[in-house]
């Protein structure tokens, strides 16, 4: 039986071949056949998870909400030291020195990205600004939210701060952060599916010790992760109530 494992679509382009690397190497440690598939949204991804398509994912915190109490995944591991923040920037030459300077008919550039647009509204709050009186604009990619900024077509930008530290240092210099948020306990995380659940133990394993590993530090190394930290039932739970109140 082969598996099929997808990816948060979020990720820096510069780690597109470190995902294929780990795809490869988890196959060989757990010797089973795993297909990976890599979208450029998050609704077209979502869809085909709900289709029931996927037995790995690695999921944003809104995700794991649906794939955990839905869809019966477990959360096996996440990234050690790497939380999900929210930072929101403008152009260097904007006027706005804080949130609170940002008015009624903003133009706020974001993505598709579900827990970065939650966070980012939630912080515009503020400033009195919500979705009915600002003018929302959502593009393709972080990259194409900073062109936004740049150009002059958008006052402010949602960017995962990850995503946002990765971009060229000549873009980050003509942008200035207003504020980012400071959570720490939201993170993507690897979940496994019921039909894949008998593999958990070995995937653990595999995972937490992969830093240990010649090649599986390489591969670590192409997908900007130091290393694995459990997750067990409760901090996953916690982070889900966390994300479905912030929804809310």
């Amino acid at each position: 039986m082969t598996y099929n494992l997808t990816v948060s679509p979020d990720f820096a382009p510069d780690h597109i071949s470190g995902w294929y690397f780990f795809n490869t190497w988890l196959q060989r440690k757990l010797d089973v056949g795993i297909h990976l598939e890599l979208y450029d949204n998050f609704d077209t991804q979502r869809t085909d998870i709900r289709a029931d398509k996927f037995d790995l994912i690695y999921a944003n915190p809104y995700d794991a909400s649906m794939l955990v109490r839905e869809m019966g995944f477990q959360a096996v591991v996440r990234p050690a030291s790497k939380s999900d923040e929210t930072v929101i920037a403008v152009n260097a030459e904007s006027p706005f020195q804080t949130v609170e300077d940002l008015s009624s008919g903003c133009r706020v550039a974001t993505t598709d990205d579900p827990d970065v647009h939650t966070m980012g509204m939630i912080m515009l709050e503020s400033a009195d600004l919500d979705k009915n009186n600002t003018e929302i604009k959502e593009y393709s990619s972080y990259v194409v939210v900073a062109k936004n900024l740049l150009n002059g077509d958008a006052d402010a930008g949602f960017f995962l701060k990850d995503a946002y530290d990765e971009l060229s240092e000549l873009i980050r210099s003509k942008m200035r952060v207003l504020v980012s948020s400071q959570i720490s306990v939201v993170h993507h995380s690897l979940l496994v599916g019921p039909r894949m659940a008998e593999h958990i133990p070995a995937i653990q394993a595999a995972l937490l010790t992969m830093q240990e590993d010649e090649k599986g530090k390489g591969v670590l190394e192409s997908m900007d992760i130091d290393n694995w930290e459990p997750m067990d039932s409760e901090q996953t739970e916690f982070m889900i109530d966390l994300i479905d109140t912030l929804i809310d």
